[in-house]
């Protein structure tokens, strides 16, 4: 009536075409993630006029834009770029507090830190800085204009219903 149980011989023998039981330790370790590339250069901010001249002229927008992306809605628009703002009129010191998300934008998409160090190309260049980083969260789907909370918002609801006509 019930199967006749395995001796120990053929419960360790193994099986044919099964995986190898899972033990918690690897077998392998997988090797470092591949960096990507930016998908635009460091200089080709005069790619997008418009990005170009919004960056020249208020790069707290473009900031707070792009930090709210990359803070995944955690930090609005208006904070960052305000903060942005008080640090350049006070300090002159962004460039620290911008080449910190340049960073977390690295670390989240897996990009290599060229031409240089996240604070060197946010210190020598900072308008060209947050047009690439801009750039690309756009290249990846993202409208950094809509805001976090609005990447989704036309996937999310569903079409209106259609009723017939008369």
């Amino acid at each position: 009536m019930y199967p006749a149980k395995p001796t120990a011989a053929a419960a360790s023998a193994p099986v044919v075409g099964m995986a190898p039981p899972v033990t918690g330790v690897p077998i392998s370790s997988p090797g470092p993630v591949a960096a990507t590339e930016w998908s635009s250069g460091l200089c080709a901010c005069f790619d997008d006029c418009g990005l170009c001249c919004l960056t020249c002229w208020c790069p707290c927008i473009t900031f707070g834009r792009m930090a709210e992306i990359v803070d995944r809605g955690a930090t609005s628009c208006g904070t960052a770029g305000a903060l942005y703002t008080l640090l350049a009129y006070f300090t002159g010191c962004q460039w620290i507090y911008s080449c910190t998300y340049r960073a977390k934008m690295r670390a989240q998409f897996g990009l290599p830190d060229t031409p240089c160090c996240d604070c060197c190309v946010h210190f020598c260049c900072e308008p060209c800085a947050l047009c690439q980083q801009y750039k690309e969260l756009k290249a990846r789907g993202y409208d950094p204009v809509l805001g976090w909370d609005q990447q989704g918002a036309a996937a999310m609801h569903p079409p209106a219903a259609q009723g017939m006509g008369r």
